[in-house]
Order: structure tokens, then C-alpha cells, then sequence
């Protein structure tokens, strides 16, 4: 009988994250999921470049990754970076407390979107792909740095407007497509399996390390409701850790199209009935999370699935793309961020625990 996917989770609090992360990495078998003697890339995950709880990549999950994975003797990482059309990388890694951990543990940063790091090359993928090739019929382009090495994501648990839940496989998204990836999203969940499917032919190894301490609940994957779950996961499967936190989170993993079609097409396990749990007893647990609507979320759905799709190609395709584009900038970054999530980002950071971690790493990098 065939082993069974393993996904591991572990319940973890502030003093001993780090260390959690370590025994984590080593539960969900990272070592043996990574070429050895190759270049791993962290791919980590910046949905907004202010430090909104939940929504990106942690510093103690980046740090406890880096530790982790240099004890086990992978020590050529880099990190590389991606921007949208509404995120600002810099700022991001910025805000977020990526730059002192980089220059204290030596991890270079590099840019997708720099000629001078990569190039974006067309990449003709062995796999049948359910969209992208008619998205980009011209050819699909992937950066050229990223072909021939491990790649280990860092994506956070929480909810999305386009997908209902967001994790290890939309994590690719911003790393293997360009800045005007918005183009796949009338067809997110088959873009997704398609990048997966070019993942598993690019990479020797591919590993998750997902953060749960803080967790997202809303019209994600910006503008949420921070919830303390105090769980870490990590698993060589991207579909299976995906299912693993959909479940936790409160939905039907299999009910989810990106994560079926991924099930189906053989690229994991969705079904969580085929995986393998191992570490803290999660068994259970339902977090009851909804996804629900926002003025951004309603905008996004005309324009992505509504009636007004129709006008995509004229309008994003064009020069007139600058005008939806910097609506969404508008939006979050001075009215939803000024205007209530930065109270939700102070709030967490003085009142819980985490918030309080975070402040550290703030005040002992500050000067660096």
C-alpha cells in the first residue's frame, strides 16, 4: 500500500517559534523534499506591503525556515521577491522585517521583476495546461532563475476573495507570472494547477511552510480579520497542505476548484481522508471562517466573473489598464489601510502576544 501524503502541524507560541519551526520542518520531512547541493529559493509571501496580521509572510516563520534549513545543510538561499500592481515589494520586505533577517543570516534578495537578477524566458511546459496557454497565446514566460532549483514557499493561512482560501499553490502565483498576472483571474483556480504542474517540472525540490499563528478571516487577501490560532504547517505536498488549512478554516477542501482540479490531475492530495496528519492533534477543528464582501471584493468579481468581463481585453490590455489599477491603490492604501486596518494592525501588535513578538523584531532590527 502506497505512503500517504504528510502534512505536519504543530500548535506553537511566541518564546519557542523558532525552535517549532525547526521541529516542524523536520516532521514534514524537508530534507528529503529538497535537491541537495542546489540553490533554494524562499519564496515568501507579500499580499500587502503594510504589516497587516495574517495577510504576509511572518519574520519569525522567515527566520525559523532560514535556521531550519541551514541546519540541515542547505545553505545557498536566496530570496526573491515580486511585486503587483497594487504591492510594492520593497516596502513590503520593508515593513514586514524580511531586510534585518536577510542581512543578519546572509540571504541575498532578488527581483523577478529586475533584468539585472533574471530574465523572463518562454517556457514550453511538458504538462497539459487548463489555461494558460490560451491566456498567453503568445507564449508562457517564467523567469529564468527559477528553473533547475529548490523552491521552499512561505505562505500564510488565510481566506481570498478569487479562491476562497489561499496558501502554498497561489503562492507561485507571484514568482512564475508577471507584475500584470491580474489577466489569469477569470481563470485563477486552472491557472493555479497549471502552475504547479510547470512547478513539479522546473524544481528538483518544492516545500511549504505555511504560518497559523495569525491567521486571516474575510474578503482576503488583504483586508481581514486577524484571528490567533498559535498552528505552523509544512508538507512536501502544496495541494495537501492547502486542503489541511481549508479544512481548519472551515471549508470543504474538495469544494474548492483549485484544490479539486489539482486532486484530480494527480499534482497531491486534496481529499483529506488521504493524508497524512502528523504532530499536534488538530482533529476536529473548524474555524468557521467566511470569505465575505467588500467594496474592493464587489469590483473585483464585475471584472473578473460579473457581466463586465466582457470589457477585460479592452481595458486591461490597453493603456486605459492605468485607471482600474490605480482605483485599487486608492482603495487600500488610502482608505482601507488609513482608514481602518492600520487600527486592526496597532491593535494586534499591542494586545496579543504575537503582536508583541513582532514589535521586537521591529525594535532590536530597527537600527540595522
Amino acid at each position: 500500500m502506497p505512503a500517504r501524503t504528510k502534512v505536519a502541524i504543530l500548535r506553537t507560541q511566541p518564546e519557542t517559534a523558532l525552535q517549532d519551526y525547526g521541529r516542524l520542518f523536520e516532521l514534514a520531512g524537508g530534507a528529503a523534499a529538497l535537491a541537495p547541493n542546489t540553490t533554494t529559493i524562499l519564496k515568501d509571501n507579500i499580499s500587502w506591503h503594510f504589516p497587516m496580521p495574517g495577510a504576509n509572510t511572518t519574520p519569525w516563520q522567515l527566520e525559523g525556515t532560514i535556521l531550519a534549513l541551514r541546519r540541515a545543510g542547505f545553505n545557498d538561499l536566496v530570496c526573491v521577491q515580486n511585486q503587483t500592481v497594487v504591492t510594492n515589494a520593497f516596502k513590503g520586505e520593508d515593513l514586514n522585517r524580511y531586510v534585518p533577517i536577510f542581512r543578519h543570516y546572509g540571504v541575498p534578495a532578488l527581483y523577478n521583476f529586475r533584468k539585472e537578477d533574471m530574465t523572463w524566458v518562454r517556457y514550453q511546459p511538458k504538462a497539459k495546461m487548463l489555461a494558460l496557454d490560451h491566456i498567453y497565446p503568445e507564449g508562457i514566460r517564467i523567469p529564468d532563475y527559477f528553473i533547475g532549483k529548490n523552491i521552499v514557499h512561505l505562505p500564510t493561512v488565510k481566506t481570498h476573495m478569487y479562491t476562497t482560501t489561499t496558501g502554498a499553490m497561489k503562492n507561485a502565483f507571484g514568482g512564475l507570472l508577471s507584475k500584470y498576472r491580474h489577466y489569469t483571474h477569470s481563470w485563477i483556480h486552472e491557472t493555479l494547477v497549471d502552475l504547479l504542474a510547470i512547478q513539479r517540472e522546473i524544481h528538483p525540490g518544492i516545500f511549504a511552510v505555511m504560518d497559523g499563528t495569525t491567521v486571516g478571516n474575510g474578503p482576503g487577501p488583504r483586508l481581514m480579520q486577524p484571528v490567533i490560532k498559535n498552528v505552523i504547517l509544512a508538507s512536501a505536498d502544496q495541494v495537501a497542505i492547502d486542503a489541511v488549512a481549508a479544512k481548519l478554516m472551515g471549508f470543504d477542501p474538495l469544494g474548492i476548484k483549485y484544490i479539486r482540479l489539482a486532486h484530480e490531475a494527480g499534482l497531491g492530495v486534496g481529499d483529506p481522508r488521504e493524508i497524512e496528519l502528523v504532530g499536534d492533534d488538530v482533529a476536529g477543528e473548524d474555524w468557521g471562517f467566511k470569505v465575505g464582501y467588500s467594496t474592493h471584493s464587489f469590483l473585483a468579481w464585475l471584472a473578473w466573473f460579473g457581466p463586465t468581463r466582457v470589457f477585460q481585453k479592452l481595458v486591461l490590455h490597453t493603456p486605459l489598464v492605468a485607471i482600474p489599477t490605480l482605483i485599487g491603490e486608492i482603495e487600500t492604501d488610502y482608505l482601507y489601510w488609513p482608514l481602518k486596518f492600520k487600527k486592526v494592525y496597532e491593535g494586534w501588535r499591542a494586545e496579543t502576544t504575537w503582536g508583541h513578538l513582532f514589535q521586537r523584531y521591529f525594535r532590536t532590527t530597527r537600527s540595522q
